[in-house]
């Protein structure tokens, strides 16, 4: 296989793991996440779970980075 047809598996795999754990972890509904409900529709901006996630990927790049 090519080095793409592997990288596409492999972000296959992890988006596939991450919404099998989404289920269980709760992530997407943390105290901060805008909701608004008004009449039939809802507004959801995940501002909480965004920073969460955006930390946790910033401390995985570094140690991926600084142990290269």
């Amino acid at each position: 296989m090519t080095g793409m047809a592997k990288l596409l598996m492999v972000l296959g795999a992890v988006i596939f793991i991450a919404g099998f754990l989404m289920q269980f972890l709760n992530l997407g509904k943390l105290p901060g996440d805008i909701v608004v409900k008004k009449g039939n529709t809802t507004f959801y901006f995940p501002i909480v779970t965004s920073i969460v996630v955006s930390i946790l990927l910033s401390a995985v790049f570094y140690f991926l980075g600084r142990f290269r």
